[in-house]
């Protein structure tokens, strides 16, 4: 067993149990992913997931299994939105003659034509996986998957986020967010991983961190019936390796951003083919090569950026494909795509990446299209669009008027203290659009609940973090008040990843309560 990442970040689980809120079928046909399959997703027929068929909301993993259950068929096509948090407490196998479920994970088996699309306030499949076995023409799109185990309590799904086996086709999975705390000592397996005649598949604008592994293409050496798959746009970041492991068959691997991968990056191995181009390696060791294996693969390489790259010796298992790329191979790729040049990839994999960020994706002129938020189609509340908020003062003493503050960076005029004045006409901006605010104690201070006062209304997405540990306590978009479970921290760091333009924070209140 390799060691496991260096920085690993502990993630809050979500509470058992939830309301049941029964999955009513819309009485009109609609699909609610939003824009189209990319990459070798697009081939092979296409994939469509529910288009064209009915329209079901779920906020329990047992309602997402009681929709697929109620179909006419296997076949049948089925949009499910999602809300709320997924975990073991809401998640019973249901049967019936159109699934085939279990109580520990999202069960996508011996089905076709289905999307799972996250909505409203965002969907987190809690410490629950989702997995895809014998099945075609699926779509996930715009959920958060985190924490999955394979070994301590609970477990899930063999310890992947997603994890695809046996006979998988036409897959697309977009703009998720797939996370754990650690490697495998710490009981977690792969991101994102696929194996036993898996192909046609594409990971698109999503974000993987935090990981001992972040996936694979094959089980082992002799699983090499794995093919066609592309990966775009992503983010993976504080990984150790398998960004991916491919093993046989053929990748397209292009506009990523690698940011610190610890031990290895994109490994292939057993004769597997990766075209990889115009991704941007950042803080990172051995991004390219044929590793942990005298099994020799082989890649194609144009327009990739090396930030900060370190490169092993060759020798015995280690073949790294730096510092002077070359290509060892020719990849043809069947579909049309955009190609962002190189240098602008961190920029726009940073507006785009990940669950909850507008589904944005680029134009392939190095800059993003404008959000669009999936929102329920089925009868309920709606989410309002951006306000400047007014928020509704906490009980209890603001926390922040004690206590200190830094930050990334600061535009001109500005002071990182003038969040934590309680004057509105004072404010801290970051030195571009994007930067994070941070409130500090010189002891450990409990605080479960945070205000973001802005001038305006710029800021688009965000993340809380406990900055003493890098775990991440709640993550949105907008600004005003923000609830998380109670920590206990030294540091609470407010991180705005999107932006529509410079914010300004005139306050950051923290409260205990």
């Amino acid at each position: 067993m390799r060691p496991t990442r260096r920085a690993l970040a502990a993630l809050a689980t979500g509470a058992a149990g939830a309301a049941i809120v029964v999955a009513v079928p819309l009485p009109q046909a609609s699909a609610a992913a939003v824009g189209a399959a990319t990459g070798y997703a697009s081939t092979n027929g296409g994939t469509t997931g529910g288009n064209g068929g009915a329209t079901v909301r779920a906020s329990t993993g047992t309602q997402i299994h009681q929709a697929l259950c109620g179909r006419a068929s296997s076949s049948t096509p089925i949009t499910i939105e999602v809300s709320g948090t997924i975990n073991h407490g809401n998640t019973t196998k249901v049967s019936g003659s159109s699934c085939n479920t279990a109580a520990d994970r999202i069960e996508l088996k011996e089905i076709s034509n289905v999307t799972i699309i996250g909505v409203g306030g965002g969907a987190v499949f809690d410490q629950l996986g989702i997995h895809i076995r014998d099945s075609s023409n699926i779509i996930i799109q715009n959920v958060t998957v985190r924490n999955v185990k394979k070994s301590g309590s609970p477990t899930s799904n063999g310890g992947d986020a997603i994890g695809m086996e046996s006979t998988v086709r036409n897959v697309w999975v977009d703009h998720v967010t797939l996370e754990a705390s650690g490697g495998e000592s710490e009981g977690y397996d792969g991101l994102f991983d696929m194996k036993d005649d898996t192909e046609y598949v594409t990971l698109s604008y999503s974000i993987l961190r935090n990981s001992g592994r972040g996936g694979l293409i094959g089980s082992s050496e002799s699983d090499t019936g794995n093919s066609f798959i592309t990966f775009h746009h992503n983010r993976y970041e504080n990984i150790d390796s398998r960004t991916p492991l491919l093993r046989g068959g053929v990748a397209h691997i292009y506009n990523n951003y690698y940011f610190q991968l610890h031990e290895s990056g994109i490994n292939s191995r057993a004769g597997a083919r990766a075209k990889v181009e115009n991704n941007y390696f950042e803080d990172s060791k051995d991004v390219l090569g044929t590793f942990y294996t005298d099994q020799a693969g082989y890649w194609q390489v144009a327009g990739n950026i090396l930030d900060n790259v370190t490169w092993s010796s060759p020798g015995g298992d280690t073949n790294p494909a730096g510092p002077n790329l070359q290509s060892t191979t020719s990849v043809s790729i069947p579909y049309s795509y955009r190609l962002d040049g190189a240098a602008c990839v961190p920029d726009v994999v940073r507006q785009t990446a990940g669950a909850n960020t507008g589904i944005r994706t680029s134009t392939g002129n190095c800059s993003p299209t404008g959000p669009t938020t999936p929102t329920p189609t089925t009868p309920g509340p709606t989410t309002p669009g951006p306000t400047t908020p007014t928020p509704t003062q906490p009980s209890g003493t603001n926390l922040s008027l004690t206590a200190g503050a830094d930050g990334t960076s600061k535009a001109g005029g500005t002071s990182y203290g003038n969040v934590k004045d309680g004057n509105l006409t004072t404010y801290w901006s970051p030195a571009g659009s994007t930067g994070s605010i941070s409130i500090k104690w010189s002891t450990a201070t409990t605080v479960s609940r945070i205000i973001i006062k802005e001038s305006g209304s710029a800021i688009g997405s965000y993340r809380v973090l406990n900055a003493d540990t890098g775990t991440v306590l709640k993550t949105g978009t907008g600004s005003g008040a923000i609830t998380f479970t109670p920590a206990s921290l030294k540091k609470v760091t407010f991180e705005i990843t999107t932006a529509t333009t410079t914010p300004r924070i005139t306050e950051f209140e923290t409260y205990a309560s």
